[in-house]
């Protein structure tokens, strides 16, 4: 198993406030190694809260997040930072990439933390990703000279750039018009299946959901396929 969450609870605000409101509430949930799976849910139900705990950039109150066996509510908050950078990727609804970067200089980005430079084989694994997304030829414009499509398949690569074990993706076509949503829907699965990454994906997006192994429900707090 790749990722477990074991009898999570988690709110928001003191819980001897009335202004305390529970979000999860004691669940558990497990995302198998190689799986493509969807999260859905009315706004406000939990679901980048959920995917938050996963991707270790939150904390359950109670309960455990377990990644490959081993828990990561016991990591310091260096191991945490390490862990995300090399094991996670993380794909949002925008695309945030640093305005003043060519495009080839945000795909190195993650790359940095844990060396000076991007070595021979980054850069081969970035030209690799970039000619496989289409957006080869843009490497040395910024991201204003780019469209939002480009934009959000180049997030897309950034993500994969360490070849992490796990992609999480909130609402990534959540920004795009239909049809870069649906070339996006297509660039994240394709990924996934040919590069051997795991794939959640939070998403409204019904075509996108149609096309995952499978999706799971978040009303009141729990997980239901």
């Amino acid at each position: 198993m790749l990722l477990q969450l074991r009898n999570v609870y988690k709110g928001f605000g003191p819980k001897e406030m009335p202004a305390f409101r529970p979000v999860l509430e004691d669940l558990s949930f497990a995302v198998e190694e190689g799986a493509r799976l969807g999260i859905v849910g009315p706004s406000g139900s939990g679901k980048t809260t959920l995917l938050n705990l996963m991707g270790a950039l939150d904390v359950p109150d109670s309960g455990e997040v377990i990644f490959r066996g081993k828990a990561i509510s016991g990591y310091r908050a260096g191991e945490l930072a390490q862990f995300r950078n090399r094991e996670l990727g993380f794909v949002f609804q925008f695309h945030h990439l640093l305005p003043q970067c060519t495009l080839w200089e945000n795909i190195l980005v993650p790359v940095l933390p844990s060396k000076r430079s991007a070595s021979a084989g980054d850069k081969s694994w970035a030209e690799h990703l970039l000619r496989k997304t289409g957006i080869w030829e843009q490497r040395n414009q910024k991201p204003s000279e780019m469209s939002g499509g480009e934009c959000q398949r180049a997030a897309v690569v950034r993500a994969l750039i360490n070849k992490p074990r796990l992609v999480l993706a909130d609402e990534p076509t959540g920004a795009l018009d239909e049809e870069n949503a649906r070339l996006l829907s297509e660039l994240l699965l394709s990924l996934s299946r040919d590069e051997g990454i795991t794939l959640v994906v939070v998403t409204h997006a019904v075509e996108l959901a149609a096309k995952l192994d499978a999706v799971f429900h978040l009303r009141h707090g729990k997980l239901t396929p």
